[in-house]
């Protein structure tokens, strides 16, 4: 839906403003720490002049400058944001959010969820401490992989103004933009529906072509996988056929219509990825090659119960095998691999 966008992704620059429905912009922002890549937010118009703007990006001075210049493209300037709107905590969605909120005067809205897992996020750090070691990672992985994906990571400190519940509609004059909660990329994330223009605002719980990681936003008592799945047919019920078919505003590559198509591609990628870790814990159970033997009272040739890092590291379907990961890809990786083998019943078959 916007050639624009996706020839900013293959040539690797930032996209400019583009109109996506009357009253409705799309902008980039650009990632922090010498990061190659953007995200999107989107500014949208109520009938009384004011702006809402979804999900103000990183962190930084030119990211608010770069604001600052879209907006005048469109005749308005940062003191008519009245709303700022985030679909979720991550630092590329809302790292830019306190800056905003000083210069123009917005409110701050998320999830309630989101704001439990800043509250908590020193604790949640401290448990991923020992989920590191309890997934068996190597030591000349572990202190990288605290340091990136535990105790060592940098963890935003936001205060939200108000709080979002699913079936709100927000407070812009003139629009029905409702929030539909969708928990499973993080436990707080929030998609929009605009249904007058056609638009819902997916954040990153539904992209054109990457495969969203899971449960990267606090620790929650459910599955994060489940929860993914349930939120993808959420939204897959909202979309029509034909002329009506909503258009997807993403927070990253371009836009894009076919939104059921795109959900049940995802519910399959992740079928996939728990057949491809089940198949590697029947293998290292069943003592095939690269399997570790067993001790104790067992006989000498029943394998080990298997740790999270040798299932991960024998699974197929990584890009690059795991060894080629790092960092906090390769937390999620591991993460992700304990939650498909939790959701397959076979959590109990692992190490720890």
């Amino acid at each position: 839906m916007s050639p624009v966008q996706a020839e900013a992704l293959r040539s690797r620059t930032l996209p400019p403003v583009e109109e996506v429905r009357h009253g409705v912009w799309s902008l980039s922002f650009a990632f922090g720490h010498g990061i190659d890549d953007h995200s999107f937010g989107y500014l949208v118009e109520g009938s009384d002049g004011r702006l809402a703007i979804i999900d103000p990006g990183w962190h930084g001075a030119d990211n608010l400058e770069r604001l600052g210049a879209a907006l005048a493209t469109i005749d308005h300037e940062l003191s008519d944001i009245d709303l700022i709107v985030v679909t979720h905590l991550h630092v590329d969605h809302l790292g830019g959010a306190d800056d905003l909120r000083r210069a123009s005067g917005a409110r701050l809205a998320m999830h309630a969820a989101e704001e439990r897992a800043l509250d908590t996020r020193d604790a949640d750090a401290e448990a991923a401490d020992a989920d590191v070691d309890r997934w068996g990672v190597p030591g000349d992985e572990r202190d990288a992989l605290v340091a990136a994906w535990g105790s060592g990571r940098r963890l935003l400190s936001v205060e939200p103004d108000l709080l979002l519940a699913d079936g709100d509609v927000l407070p812009i004059a003139g629009r029905r933009l409702t929030v539909v909660h969708t928990p499973g990329h993080t436990s707080g994330h929030l998609c929009f529906v605009e249904p007058d223009q056609r638009l819902v605002f997916t954040g990153d719980h539904v992209l054109p072509r990457i495969n969203p990681g899971i449960g990267l936003g606090g620790r929650t008592a459910a599955n994060p996988l489940d929860d993914y799945l349930a939120s993808l047919d959420r939204v897959s019920a909202l979309d029509q056929e034909g002329a009506d078919a909503l258009e997807v505003c993403p927070g990253h590559e371009y836009r894009f219509t076919g939104l059921t198509e795109r959900a049940e591609a995802l519910v399959a990628h992740r079928a996939d990825r728990t057949d491809d870790a089940v198949r590697a814990l029947d293998g290292l159970l069943a003592g095939d090659a690269g399997a570790e033997p067993g001790s104790g009272s067992g006989p000498a040739s029943a394998p080990a119960a298997p740790t999270v890092w040798q299932v991960a590291e024998r699974m197929t379907g990584w890009r690059g095998g795991l060894r080629s990961m790092s960092g906090y890809v390769l937390g999620s990786a591991l993460a992700q691999t304990e939650w498909h083998l939790r959701g397959a019943g076979r959590a109990g078959d692992l190490a720890g």
